[in-house]
């Protein structure tokens, strides 16, 4: 059971998925990619101000306070796409047209094909989506009258005796320079856990969590938390899943078809990133990489047929090295083989 808790520690706690499950060349490299280019440091967020603080600056740069340019809370249940343009159909009655559309839905809602595409995506296409990977990420919050646990540990494994996975991982939260006394811990669970998590009571889930914490502690007295919350990204409409996976047997080109334009629509998200699936940054870089090539269109650089994306209607099947390029989303000079 302690190789079973160590071998989720290693890969399931930043995949979501099992290494079973997992692509090892892309997991591996989209690992290294992350923690190599930017930091080998994984901080955890408790700015006040919330996650999103930064998104909200940088809109502020072109968008005015109730801008009518962005809709809240409205749901896209259409779109319609051709060679001359876009039209967008929302469930409130709505429609957008515009020459150029980024689509950005998460790969879940993709997958459960929510939103009516006319003409349908190709094959190729929605098979490439339809074979990558959502993965469940749920992070379970309580908070207690008073801390049990050691605040000084960061990271506290839990290897249950039976299943592989049940409630592996507690974070308190009052640690040093974090939210001291605060009396909060969070667990996390991916996968199947995660699901079956997320489809239970709240009332459920906090029994089997104070269950582990108490044999965690048998010389505490684990009493039921004063606040408990957690949320279910696999029932959110708007998400159906927490973030990507590569998963085996997803070959380069097979992913460069979730990446292609089909006419005038696009398509950007973490999900579409080669290198940084499943990260924040994943979906920045997408999402300014296609946002170059429209306005490069826009301003008249080239046509639309000139800066259409690499697809590939007929697969070549093993990825090949001479495959790690910019029209296959390899944007940053990373090599798999470790040589750089």
């Amino acid at each position: 059971m302690y190789a079973q808790a160590a071998d989720w520690w290693g890969w399931d706690f930043e995949a979501a998925w099992t290494p079973d499950e997992s692509g090892l060349v892309f997991g591996v490299a989209g690992d290294n990619a992350t923690f190599g280019y930017f930091s080998d440091i994984s901080n955890l967020v408790i700015d006040q101000r919330g996650y999103n603080y930064f998104l909200k600056q940088e809109a502020k740069t072109f968008l005015k306070e109730n801008d009518p340019r962005l809709l809240l809370k409205t749901t896209v249940e259409g779109i319609e796409y051709n060679k001359k343009g876009v039209k967008v159909t929302t469930k409130d009655g709505g429609c957008i047209e515009a020459s150029y559309a980024i689509c950005t839905f998460s790969l879940g809602v993709l997958q459960k094909d929510v939103v009516e595409f006319k003409p349908k995506l190709p094959h190729w296409k929605q098979s490439a989506i339809d074979q990558f990977a959502m993965g469940t990420y749920t992070k379970i919050f309580m908070q207690f009258n008073e801390s049990f646990w050691d605040t000084d540990a960061q990271y506290q494994l839990y290897a249950d005796p039976i299943e592989r996975g049940r409630y592996p991982l507690f974070q308190p939260l009052n640690g040093k320079g974090f939210l001291e006394g605060s009396n909060i811990i969070f667990a996390t669970v991916t996968g199947e856990q995660a699901y079956q998590v997320e489809r239970q009571t709240d009332e459920e889930t906090e029994a089997q969590v104070v269950e582990v914490l108490q044999s965690m502690y048998p010389d505490k007295k684990v009493h039921k938390p004063t606040a408990f919350s957690y949320p279910r990204w696999s029932t959110e409409p708007w998400a159906y899943g927490s973030y990507s996976n590569w998963p085996v047997g997803m070959t380069l080109e097979k992913h460069q078809n979730i990446r292609a334009n089909v006419q005038r629509l696009w398509f950007a998200g973490e999900a579409c990133s080669t290198e940084f699936f499943g990260f924040v940054h994943g979906g920045y870089t997408e999402g300014r990489e296609i946002g170059h090539r429209i306005g490069r269109i826009i301003n008249g650089e080239a046509g639309d047929d000139e800066f259409d994306m690499e697809r590939y209607e007929v697969l070549h099947g093993t990825t090949h090295k001479d495959e790690y390029n910019d029209e296959n989303g390899w944007l940053f000079p990373y090599d798999v083989d470790g040589d750089n």
